[in-house]
């Protein structure tokens, strides 16, 4: 692995801490959590163990020299990458970190930015957490060549939320024509300007993203997104394998606890009552992550299913969480309580639920499942609750006959009859 020639003295010490976080960690990977062996003992010794006689020097490649820009936003990646394998304290020192390197970027002289290394290092940066102010910054200076500019303006419009500018500017620029410390960050950004016009482009550019940076954050978000992008609507096949790929590689992400609450979410739109096929593939998933987590996870499924109003889903998850929870007896509450959710609208199993969430112990749950408990129970005695009973209104004495006034033409034309009667008689 090639070694960075950081300049401690520029960097100052927030960022002589990042690169103490980042490195041992790049080395023990590579050495299977061992410590790498100094280059002299490794020289020194043949195939039995036992030293050799003088060896030829071999002289390393020559390596040109970076801006400080470069050396910056590699050192930002570096720690990124750790957060992707699951580090929070990389997490917790990246806001430093990035308060850091704007504040250098943002003090180096203007005609650093006529350089186009250093300037793609500045876009790499604000792309991958940096945010507006150092491209703003930059664009001011003038410096920034023609050729550049499209790039440098799109990033920026891209970080203010101007999508329409953002599409138009780097809708052209090939993230494969960039160095590797941006193309994969641009191809990922591309893909989030397209996600809602273009999904099925936007799918080929996270793809591309991965592709250009593998192992990394960008990769570990472009996977993430890559999935909720498929649960849409896409192959339920394509579905399972970049799942099963991300809970191999990725599942101690920092992130991971988002991509758990919105995958829970995206299982719910499976029918696991008659579809056997989903629930193997549900449970070749799961297979890939410990027990526990899985248990986690089927909990999760089982909530959002409830939420969502879909039963059958939730009580298949309920089922299986409660199976793994072991002695766990707030897991296993939890479990019993989405499972007599669930149960108390099932047909011929109401006693069975209503029994279920009256036997909870309440200590076990957390606030947002005593919520849920106490909505459930209440629904359980409205379904079978006694009924009211009927009560009939209080009789009223009719209110007296108004008199109706006669009209004067009545009047007369009986007077004008009896007349007539009276005439006609004998």
């Amino acid at each position: 692995m090639t070694r960075l020639r950081v300049p401690a003295g520029r960097i100052g010490i927030s960022l002589c801490l990042a690169i103490c976080l980042a490195f041992p960690a790049v080395a023990a990977d590579e050495n299977n959590g061992q410590a790498a062996p100094p280059a002299e003992a490794t020289a020194s010794a043949d195939s039995h163990g036992g030293p050799t006689g003088p060896t030829n020097v071999i002289e390393p490649l020559p390596v040109m020299p970076h801006g400080l820009p470069v050396e910056l936003v590699r050192t930002l990646q570096l720690l990124q990458d750790r957060i992707a394998r699951g580090s929070t304290q990389a997490h917790l020192a990246q806001r430093q970190l990035l308060t850091h390197i704007e504040r250098k970027l943002i003090e180096s002289e203007p005609e650093t930015w006529a350089d186009v290394a250093n300037l793609r290092a500045a876009v790499a940066f604000g792309l991958a957490g940096g945010g507006p102010g150092v491209l703003r910054h930059i664009l001011a200076t003038g410096q920034v060549t023609e050729a550049e500019t499209p790039l440098a303006q799109g990033a920026l419009a891209y970080l203010e939320g101007r999508e329409k500018d953002a599409r138009a500017k780097l809708g052209g620029i090939d993230a494969r024509t960039m160095p590797a410390s941006l193309s994969g960050q641009l191809a990922l950004t591309q893909s989030a300007l397209l996600v809602r016009d273009a999904p099925i482009r936007s799918l080929e550019l996270l793809d591309l993203a991965r592709l250009l940076a593998p192992g990394t954050l960008v990769e570990e978000g472009a996977l993430r997104r890559q999935i909720f992008v498929v649960a849409q609507g896409g192959s339920a096949a394509r579905f399972e394998a970049l799942s099963i790929q991300y809970l191999r590689r990725f599942r101690r992400s920092v992130y991971a606890g988002n991509f758990r609450q919105r995958f829970a979410a995206a299982l719910t739109r499976l029918n696991f009552d008659n579809d056997r096929t989903r629930v193997a593939s549900l449970e070749r998933m799961l297979e890939e992550i410990e027990p526990e987590s899985r248990r986690d996870l089927y909990l999760l499924v089982a909530r959002a299913a409830l939420e969502q109003g879909r039963r059958e889903t939730a009580l298949f998850a309920a089922e299986r969480a409660a199976g793994l929870a072991g002695s766990d007896i707030h897991a296993a509450a939890q479990a019993r309580l989405y499972q007599g959710a669930a149960l108390i609208v099932a047909e011929g199993r109401f006693e069975e639920g209503r029994e279920a969430l009256r036997g909870l112990d309440r200590a076990a749950l957390a606030a947002g499942d005593l919520e849920l408990l106490d909505a459930a129970l209440s629904a359980a005695n409205q379904i079978r609750g006694p009924l009211p009973s009927v009560i009939e209104p209080p009789a009223t004495e009719a209110p007296p006959r108004r008199a109706v006034p006669e009209p004067p033409a009545i009047g007369r034309a009986r007077d004008a009859l009896a007349r007539a009667e009276r005439a006609l008689a004998p």
